[in-house]
């Protein structure tokens, strides 16, 4: 894996092994993983696993496994020190494997709408115009703020509502308008923005959030505030002498959990 202006990307690969156990001994099947489980949860190759059980087919089980790339799968964990106590778990169903394969990932991917988005939570394209109208409004009478923004643009706070909106789950308006993740990281080069002034941005965007009546309860506030924060140290970060515009897609955020970066 590698990181690029703070963006974690890499070549995950995804493992699928397909069981077939003996109904009855499912529950001593599934409490054998959960001790192997541990050894997963404290490899560093390993980025999630889950283990499944078919409806239709209690006998069929199918183990999900994404690492970090399949050289470390192979090599890092397989030679590592948490392999073995993993395999002796295992050891005993290794005659009831089926498939194991190794994937990679393709661009197909979405989520579905049994949960809405943050986008939609929130109230959408008017519920973010709304926002940062009124953030924008407190920023130019801000002195620590003013110096960065005097010369901005009058559609500047438009822009930054279709941003958001794509990066909460709505609609591509800002990248099939305005561009991609790099114009983006461009708009920041050269503006040397310091940490109290990334602070001073934070808090504001905090106040104009409460001030258009965004919604209040816990999850949604710790996901916004949680994008706030990383949005604006990698703003804060691009914006420093010797930076470069890179690539990278722009984020999808979502309910409590960080953007999947997916090439």
């Amino acid at each position: 894996m590698t990181a690029v202006g703070g963006i974690v990307t890499g070549t995950e690969t995804v493992e699928y092994i397909r069981y077939r156990v003996p109904a009855a001994g499912g529950g001593e099947f599934e409490a054998a993983y959960a001790r192997a489980g541990v050894q997963l949860a404290a490899a560093q190759q390993c980025v999630e696993f889950e283990l499944s059980r078919c409806d239709e087919e209690p006998e069929a089980y199918i183990l999900r496994i994404v690492w970090t790339s399949a050289e470390d799968h192979l090599t890092g964990f397989r030679g590592g020190e948490h392999f073995a106590r993993f395999f002796a778990e295992i050891k005993p169903y290794v005659s009831n494997i089926e498939e194991m394969r190794h994937y990679s990932r393709t661009s197909v991917v979405g989520r579905g709408g049994s949960v809405p988005t943050l986008y939609a939570w929130l109230g959408g394209a008017e519920a973010l115009d709304r926002l940062t109208q009124a953030f924008y409004t407190e920023v130019l009478k801000d002195d620590l703020l003013y110096p960065l923004f005097k010369d901005m643009d009058e559609h500047h706070p438009h822009y930054v509502a279709l941003w958001l909106g794509e990066v909460f789950g709505g609609p591509d308006s800002y990248s099939s308008s305005r561009g991609d993740y790099r114009h983006m990281v461009a708009r920041h080069l050269g503006k040397h923005i310091t940490e109290p002034q990334r602070r001073r941005w934070v808090s504001l965007m905090m106040d104009a959030a409460d001030a258009v009546g965004l919604p209040g309860d816990p999850s949604f506030r710790a996901a916004f505030a949680s994008y706030i924060e990383w949005g604006t140290r990698l703003a804060e970060i691009n914006s420093q002498p010797g930076r470069e515009a890179y690539d990278a897609p722009i984020p999808q955020w979502g309910w409590g959990v960080m953007p999947p970066y997916r090439g």
